[in-house]
C-alpha cells in the first residue's frame, strides 16, 4: 500500500532529489500535492505531547492546522477567552464573526462542504466538522461525548488535518517554512502558464496573498466585510 507521508516530508523528499540531480524541476513541482502543501502553512502540535494526548472524538478533517483553546458554544462569546473553541452542532453566516475570533472551530454536523468546513479554509482557521459523537446542549452549555461531560471554559484541542478531538491543552507550534518552501514558491512562478488572484476580504488577507505569490484581487466578498 502507499506509504503515508507528512506535507513537510513530501517537500523534502522532492527537493532532496532535485538537489541530487535525482528529477527535475518541473517533476519535483508535479510531485508535490496541493493539499499537503497546504498543511505546512498552520500551526502543527508538538510532537511529544500530542503522543501523550487523549482523544475525545474524531470528524471531518474540514480546515487544516492544530488549535487549542477554551470551549464557547455561542459566535458572540468568542471574545471572551483569549484562546477559544468555537463549538456548534452546525454554524451559519450569523456565526461568522465568532469564527473569525476562535482559534478553531468544532461542529457536530456537516461535511466537508459544510458552512463551517468552506469559511474555515477560506479563513485559514482549523476546523473538524461532523464529529458524530458530540451532544451539545446550548441550554446548559454543555458538550457530551461519550458520557464525558465538558463545560464553557474547558480546554480542547483540534487537528483539523486528522479530524480529531482531544481532551485538554495540547501544545501548538508554528510552521516552519523553510528555505525549500521559497524555493518552491520561485519554481512555480518559473513554470506558471497562468496567472493567479486571490479571494480576500480585508488588509491582511490582500497583503498575505501578495507574498504568496498572487498578482492581485480575483474576489472580493463585501458581506464579510460589514
Amino acid at each position: 500500500r502507499s506509504g503515508k507521508r507528512t506535507g513537510a516530508a513530501m517537500l523534502k523528499i522532492a527537493m532532496d532529489l532535485l538537489r541530487e540531480k535525482k528529477i527535475d524541476e518541473k517533476t519535483a513541482l508535479l510531485r508535490l500535492e496541493a493539499a499537503k502543501l497546504d498543511e505546512l502553512l498552520h500551526p502543527v502540535f508538538d510532537t511529544v505531547a500530542i503522543r501523550a494526548a487523549n482523544v475525545l472524538a474524531k470528524g471531518l478533517p474540514a480546515s487544516p492546522g492544530a488549535a487549542t483553546g477554551q470551549i464557547v458554544f455561542f459566535a458572540d462569546e468568542a471574545g471572551r477567552f483569549e484562546n477559544s473553541i468555537l463549538v456548534r452542532i452546525e454554524t451559519s453566516p450569523e456565526d461568522l464573526e465568532g469564527m473569525n475570533l476562535a482559534r478553531g472551530i468544532l461542529t457536530a454536523r456537516g461535511g466537508m462542504t459544510s458552512h463551517a468546513a468552506v469559511v474555515a479554509r477560506g479563513m485559514g482557521k482549523c476546523c473538524v466538522s461532523g464529529a458524530g459523537a458530540l451532544q451539545v446542549d446550548y441550554k446548559a452549555r454543555t458538550l457530551t461525548i461519550d458520557g464525558k461531560v465538558l463545560n464553557e471554559g474547558d480546554w480542547i484541542s483540534l487537528n483539523g488535518s486528522t479530524g480529531e478531538v482531544y481532551e485538554g491543552k495540547v501544545q501548538t507550534m508554528k510552521p516552519d517554512l523553510s528555505g525549500d518552501f521559497n524555493t518552491i514558491l520561485k519554481l512555480s512562478e518559473k513554470y506558471a502558464e497562468m496567472k493567479v488572484r486571490t479571494n480576500a476580504d480585508s488588509p491582511k488577507d490582500a497583503k498575505a496573498a501578495r507574498e504568496f505569490g498572487a498578482e492581485g484581487i480575483g474576489l472580493c466578498r463585501t458581506e464579510h466585510m460589514f
